[in-house]
């Protein structure tokens, strides 16, 4: 198995949103913000190699929303999906999995593109993955998650005859294991693949950034805000106790930590590049 992390690009979301309660003196040391009190986050994918399949884990915003949308996230950077797949020897055509942790906007924007007016999926010979709790919920957005589910992100994925499949919890294919968390968003999927000797977590949005792993850094776009509380709570203990690696999708610098516990909290031990795993 092969691991490569694929940032699809940089955006901007309100500091205050993104660390919820924790005071602008506090966040503004581990992300600086702008003039506008927005701050830069990675869109960072995942591709796992398996050999037979090659798998995306998410897919960032894409750049088929118009002028308007784009005004209010300021996509910036030169990074893309293709072009970080391209330096690391695949290409759009080699994907054989798209796996979606949520559909919100910039996770599952990059699944579908606009091409001569036609909304089609991006990566053509792959069969893409969500849970059937999650679609339902994306189909029927309360009014709070409206804004961030985009039909047009995942309907065409549904629409096309054979191409979209639900994942349960457990184990999926070989190494790669889902567990579902239910605080952020309705039954949002995180990977955790046994690579080298350990297991890694994709931490989507149950865990941002770094700086997340602290308790009260729960973000305010987070649905129910208590159980992300104790959804961390328990899967930072046993990642600290099983020494897993968290990979950080939003984390504008920091790929990957290890964990560990001191005085009865789980801090960061180390940062580094997947590529070091």
């Amino acid at each position: 198995m092969k691991l490569y992390a694929i940032n699809a690009g940089h955006f901007k979301l309100d500091g205050g949103a993104m660390h919820g309660v924790v005071p602008k003196s506090m966040w503004q040391k581990a992300n600086p913000c702008d003039d506008n009190n927005m701050c830069s986050w990675a869109m960072r994918c995942l591709l796992v190699d398996t050999g037979e399949r090659k798998i995306l884990i998410d897919t960032g915003m894409g750049n088929k929303q118009d002028a308007k949308f784009f005004g209010h996230y300021h996509p910036h950077g030169e990074d893309s999906i293709e072009k970080n797949l391209n330096k690391n020897g695949y290409s759009i055509h080699d994907i054989t999995d798209v796996f979606l942790t949520h559909l919100h906007f910039d996770h599952c924007g990059g699944a579908v593109i606009r091409e001569d007016e036609q909304l089609l999926p991006a990566f053509p010979n792959a069969q893409y993955w969500s849970n059937e709790a999650h679609w339902q919920s994306a189909l029927k957005p309360n009014e709070r998650e409206r804004a961030s589910f985009l039909k047009e992100n995942f309907m065409p994925l549904m629409e096309r005859e054979g191409l979209l499949h639900y994942v349960t919890e457990g184990n999926w294919i070989e190494n790669f294991e889902v567990k579902i968390v239910q605080g952020h968003t309705d039954s949002m999927m995180l990977p955790l693949i046994n690579f080298n000797g350990r297991k890694l977590l994709f931490c989507a949005d149950l865990i941002p950034s770094a700086a997340h792993v602290s308790m009260p850094w729960v973000m305010a776009y987070d649905m129910r805000p208590l159980e992300t509380l104790n959804e961390k709570r328990a899967i930072l203990k046993e990642a600290a106790a099983n020494d897993w690696v968290l990979f950080f999708e939003h984390d504008p610098s920091i790929e990957c930590a290890s964990l560990q516990e001191v005085d009865g909290r789980i801090r960061v031990k180390e940062t580094f590049n997947l590529s070091n795993l």
